[in-house]
């Protein structure tokens, strides 16, 4: 009998646990992980943070030695819960094109609380995390487009990888590990109305709740609990009741292909991924001819339609919808020449020239750019000088992207810009740890992430 597509992902889960982790993944875990602790140190110090870590003790009392961004350790649920709502905080951990979710929070997030809280070799929390993105991306392409209009796919797709993760770190089998995915895809949800509601500032317990969910699923399936085997494809699974569009071989096709953890986008800005070809293309227009911001006539953006519907801030109101504002982002850019955490964290959402800026932008959406989401991102900025000038640069992909990767040592620069609060030592020691990841002959050693990684205190 022909194996469905979730009884295939499972035996492609095991497969890659047996085979070898080749050097091109082994550095794009690396990074992964690098990238992770980045958002994560970013946000540790915010009021937000201080909210997630309160949240995660009252939901999982009792301190332990489980490290925590920016707080004391928690045991492994609590800090899964409080690191998966901080490294979401700043919109600067890792996305994916075709996917639409935030792959690493729900992957390395219980990895990691797992591994410092148990035994684990470096190999298998390497396996953890790739199963993770394995599992998340391939879900998240298979619901598609008019899935992620309505929720967030991090929340639905995330909590069957957080299972995919957690069961693997856990040591489950082929059978524990396909019930812990059909467990953890019965609580997936995450409504895109939280931002219709301006909620934005409790966006970041979608991957908490993943994360919480999927750690949950694979203690159940450890302890023998059944979950749905045909927990996408079945007659009532994900792909129908949650509006699945994408394609559903996503699921099993393409095994041969390197892990999908090599196709995610490390984010260049610190703002929702749908506002990066925008920015990108402004960047260029910046490089290329540095106009003043006083000599701008007008900005013209079109863009996909697809974005409006996940940043459609038109002017912020608070500090949380800075990140879901094109108009603020772009305003930003074009008077201070950069977009930092600076800008994001402390606003003056009311300073002349930054609304003086703002009017000055038309925001439109083309239906020709929304038939090329989400394989591409277009967008095309064109700037119209007073002088009567005009340029125009169109991007479809975003800095970040397979096809445009950091460097190992521009993401080492990324990770002080967005982290200003690390001193030296601290990022040497992320950096060295993250690096382990490369080197194969460690993959039987102790790997257990150590409190000082995460700015942990008390």
């Amino acid at each position: 009998m022909t194996p469905n597509p979730e009884e295939t992902l499972v035996a492609h889960l095991g497969h890659l646990r047996q085979a070898p982790i080749s050097s091109r993944t082994r550095e794009r875990l690396a990074q992964a992980l690098l990238d992770w602790f980045t958002a994560g140190w970013s946000a540790a110090a915010t009021p937000a943070a201080q909210r997630y870590r309160i949240t995660a003790q009252d939901c999982f009392p009792g301190w332990d030695t489980v490290p925590v961004f920016g707080g004391p350790g928690m045991n492994a649920n609590g800090a899964a819960f409080a690191n998966a709502a901080i490294a979401h905080v700043r919109e600067i951990d890792d996305a994916h094109r075709a996917a639409m979710l935030h792959p690493g929070v729900v992957s390395v997030t219980p990895t990691l609380a797992l591994a410092a809280s148990g035994a684990m070799t470096q190999r298998q929390v390497a396996d953890a995390i790739i199963a993770g993105y394995e599992v998340s991306l391939r879900l998240g392409e298979a619901l598609g487009t008019r899935h992620a209009a309505g929720f967030h796919a991090t929340a639905t797709a995330g909590a069957v990888g957080a299972a995919a993760s957690s069961a693997t770190a856990l040591g489950l089998d082929a059978q524990a590990l396909h019930h812990a995915l059909g467990l953890g895809a019965t609580q997936a949800a995450g409504l895109w109305q939280m931002v219709d509601d301006d909620a934005h500032e409790a966006k970041s317990l979608h991957p908490a709740f993943a994360v919480r969910n999927g750690m949950a699923a694979a203690y159940a399936a450890r302890a023998g609990l059944p979950g749905a085997r045909r927990f996408a494809t079945g007659t009532r699974g994900l792909y129908r009741l949650l509006g699945g569009d994408g394609p559903l071989d996503a699921l099993d096709g393409d095994l041969d292909a390197p892990e999908r953890l090599n196709t995610a986008t490390i984010k260049a800005w610190p703002c929702c991924a749908q506002l990066f070809t925008p920015l990108d293309a402004t960047q260029e227009l910046l490089d290329t001819h540095a106009p003043a911001p006083e000599d701008i006539e007008s900005v013209d953006v079109e863009i996909f339609t697809h974005a409006l519907k996940i940043a459609g801030v038109d002017w912020p109101a608070k500090p949380a919808e800075t990140c879901f504002s094109l108009r603020y982002v772009v305003s930003c850019l074009l008077r201070d020449g950069k977009l930092g955490i600076e800008q994001m964290e402390s606003p003056d959402l009311q300073a002349p020239e930054l609304l003086a800026l703002a009017r000055r932008i038309t925001v439109r959406t083309s239906d020709a750019f929304q038939a090329e989401f989400p394989r591409l991102r277009p967008c095309r900025v064109t700037l119209t000088l007073k002088d009567g000038r005009q340029w125009s640069v169109l991007r479809k992909l975003r800095r970040g992207d397979p096809e445009d990767p950091y460097t190992w040592q521009a993401l080492q620069a990324r990770m002080r810009a967005f982290a200003p609060a690390m001193n030296d030592d601290a990022a040497a020691a992320i950096v060295a740890w993250c690096e382990r990841f490369t080197d194969a002959s460690q993959d039987g050693q102790a790997c257990a992430p150590t409190p000082d990684l995460f700015g942990a205190q008390g």
